[in-house]
Parts: structure tokens; C-alpha cells; sequence
């Protein structure tokens, strides 16, 4: 590519690429544009390094995948640096308090207490249209620990035990804006200790949304199988909630858990001028926290493009249903 480096994100893996040299010259040239594109179609993410840590680079770096896409829910905060509140960068953005104890969004983990933990899922799992693709920056990280996962869902698929894919093979799993790690079913390997102050509006919003089916494998125009569950926000298997059904989920959970440790997953340790674009249709996600003491932000915009697999319960709208949530 003219101007720019491309490399494979790590020769254990068989997804992901790795772009250096990008700057505003090299997102004008339609031939690179093009050529970044057809890389995120084969590979499923890349990692830009050294880029402009600006909103106004990850905007630009965006569009050249697509247009951009608000989000969901009102409750979710937007970053004013962009200037358009429509199509903003969301701010995702943890101060410590100066009592941990009381912090926000905190679980136990293997005896410590982190903040930011967020186990693997999709976004926009709760919604009958998911995004094409998320493109990721963290300003500020914690010196250790605060890592974004990202697990491939075909070679998690490759990798996977079959009598647990001939399980979910052909079914539906239900999700539901239900962000709470408290109330979170299935591969629980944390104790939740504090929910986020704003977790009283965003119920609120989340009753008017039905509740949302997507399959739990699918498979690409390209031809490979796509094992995309994401237990977070999981309530259930669909025309199947049950003990039973809850028990194959919660296997199939714990099993995606010990994989995002293997060879279908990549765990990036962010700096300022990295931008880490992942297909939102093939590509689970996760993070693994930090200390509750230290201060974490990422920014994410978002990018528009539906697989059209998923739906609504009943056919429903959002502000069609008014759910009673627990």
C-alpha cells in the first residue's frame, strides 16, 4: 500500500493486521482507502499504530469504512470534540472515587477489585440492527492491566468443541439492554460489587426496547461459519427458556471464556496514538479491567451496516413494548 506498512497483527493469529504510516495524505488516496477496506474484509481488524490521537482522525480514519451511526440509547455520553452530536464519538470514561469502595462499575475478580470490566459480547446485541463496525481509541489507560480483547468469530468457530456447536447450531439467543453485571446469566467468573450511577435511566430506556434475537452462529457471504454468541446481555435461547437452555448457554459462555485466551483472541495494550477498528458481525469483545485507582477513557464511533439477521420479539418497535425489568 502507498505510504503506508501493513503487517499481520501477530503470526500466531489467523485474523487481524497491523497498519502504520496513516495519516490525512494517505486517507485521501481512494486507491489505499480501498485497499484498507478490502484488508478489514479478509483479516477482521487492524490496529493503526502511531496515528493522530484526535477525534477528528478517527472520524476521518471511519468514514472510510462507512457512514457513521448514532447510538442506540440516549444515556450512552457522547464526546463534544467532534462538534455533531448525531454522529459523535461516545465517551466511555471511568474516575476513580476518592472512595474505591465506592466507585462505579465495579467487580471482584480473582481477589481484586477492577474497574472498566466488561466480558465478551457484541454491540448493539440488544437492538434488531447491529453496527458493521466500531472504531476504538483509549487517551488515557492504566499503566497496567485496562486491555481490549477481541475474539474472531470464524476461528473461534475452527477451534470450538463440535458437540457444543452442534448445540447452538441453527438457534436464536435472546439479548436485552441490560447492562448490569449483576444481573449478567451465563460464563459468570466475577462478583459484581457496585453498579453505574446512570443504570436508573438506562433501565428505563431498555424497557422500551423488545427483546432482540440474533443467531448464535451465522455465516458470511465469503462462505465461513461465525460463531458470534456474546454472553453479556444474554437472557436466554429462543423458543427454549429452560433449564436446559440456560445450561447449554452458560457451557457454551464458559468455554468462549477459556478460548479468549487462546489463539482466537488478541489482546491489545493500548497507547494514546493507537485506533483499533473490529467487524462488529464477526468479532466478539471484551475488557479486562484495571485497578479501581486509575483512570480509564476510550472513545468509540460507530459505523453502519446491518447483516440483517437479526429481529425484534413479535415483531415489535422500540417505544412498542413497555417490559417490566427486574
Amino acid at each position: 500500500m502507498t505510504g503506508i506498512v501493513v503487517k499481520d497483527l501477530d503470526e500466531k493469529l489467523s485474523f487481524g493486521a497491523a497498519v502504520e504510516g496513516l495519516d490525512f495524505e494517505a486517507l485521501a488516496d481512494e486507491n489505499v482507502r480501498q485497499q484498507l477496506r478490502d484488508l478489514f474484509v479478509d483479516r477482521g481488524m487492524i490496529v493503526f499504530r502511531d496515528v493522530e490521537p484526535s477525534a477528528r482522525m478517527q472520524v476521518a480514519l471511519s468514514k472510510v469504512f462507512g457512514p457513521l451511526k448514532d447510538h442506540p440509547t440516549t444515556t450512552t455520553p457522547r464526546d463534544e470534540e467532534t462538534g455533531d452530536a448525531a454522529e459523535g464519538v461516545i465517551d466511555m470514561h471511568y474516575r476513580p472515587s476518592d472512595d474505591v469502595a465506592r466507585g462505579e462499575g465495579l467487580v471482584e475478580m480473582n481477589g481484586e477489585v477492577i474497574a472498566r470490566y466488561s466480558p465478551w459480547h457484541f454491540d448493539h446485541c440488544y437492538n434488531d440492527e447491529l453496527n458493521y463496525a466500531g472504531v476504538l481509541r483509549a487517551p488515557i489507560n492504566a499503566p497496567v492491566g485496562g486491555r481490549t480483547g477481541f475474539m474472531d468469530g470464524i476461528e473461534l468457530y475452527r477451534q470450538f468443541p463440535g458437540d457444543l456447536l452442534e448445540k447452538i447450531e441453527g438457534k436464536n439467543v435472546i439479548y436485552t439492554l441490560d447492562t448490569r453485571l449483576s444481573t449478567m446469566k451465563y460464563g459468570v467468573n466475577f462478583t459484581p460489587l457496585t453498579e453505574h450511577s446512570t443504570t436508573p435511566q438506562l433501565l428505563k430506556e431498555a424497557a422500551r426496547f423488545p427483546r432482540a434475537m440474533h443467531p448464535a452462529i451465522w455465516t458470511r457471504e465469503t462462505g465461513e461459519k461465525v460463531l458470534h454468541y456474546g454472553p453479556w446481555m444474554a437472557v436466554g435461547l429462543e423458543h427454549h427458556e429452560d433449564p436446559e437452555g440456560d445450561r447449554m448457554l452458560d457451557e457454551v459462555a464458559r468455554e468462549i471464556n477459556r478460548r479468549g485466551e487462546g489463539t482466537s483472541a488478541y489482546w491489545h495494550q493500548w497507547k494514546p496514538t493507537d485506533m483499533v477498528i473490529w467487524d462488529n458481525h464477526r468479532m466478539l469483545h471484551a475488557v479486562e479491567g484495571c485497578d479501581a485507582k486509575y483512570e480509564r477513557q476510550t472513545l468509540r464511533t460507530t459505523i453502519k451496516g446491518d447483516y440483517g439477521l437479526g429481529y425484534f420479539e413479535d415483531g415489535k418497535k422500540v417505544g412498542e413494548v413497555e417490559r417490566e425489568i427486574a
